[in-house]
């Protein structure tokens, strides 16, 4: 299980704006360390977000998506104190799950 994500959900004239920071190392597999050997592969392949548990985004994402990486994306409806819940699995099997409240 990986480190809590940030999450931040806004609701304005109907569209919700979300916004994630995720916590995870995302290692391609190519890299080495200073003693030469390869670094294990290890990345996010599967994110979920849910508003009220209706599933309002799923993603597929791949070794070439950055560090730590940056979500952000729109949705209609949702209203403040609405729950939004984010749910990803590393290739490793690796699951987290985090939630808020929309503002």
């Amino acid at each position: 299980m990986g480190n809590p994500m940030k999450i931040r959900a806004a609701s304005k004239d109907g569209v919700t704006e979300v916004k994630v920071l995720i916590s995870h190392e995302m290692e391609t597999g190519q890299r080495k360390d200073s003693a030469g050997a390869v670094v294990p592969a290890w990345w996010i392949k599967e994110l979920t977000a849910k508003h009220n548990d209706k599933i309002v985004l799923t993603s597929e994402i791949g070794s070439s998506v950055s560090k730590n990486p940056y979500l952000a994306f729109k949705f209609k409806g949702g209203a403040k104190g609405d729950k939004i819940v984010v749910t990803w699995v590393d290739n490793k099997g690796d699951t987290r799950t985090d939630e808020a409240a929309i503002a």
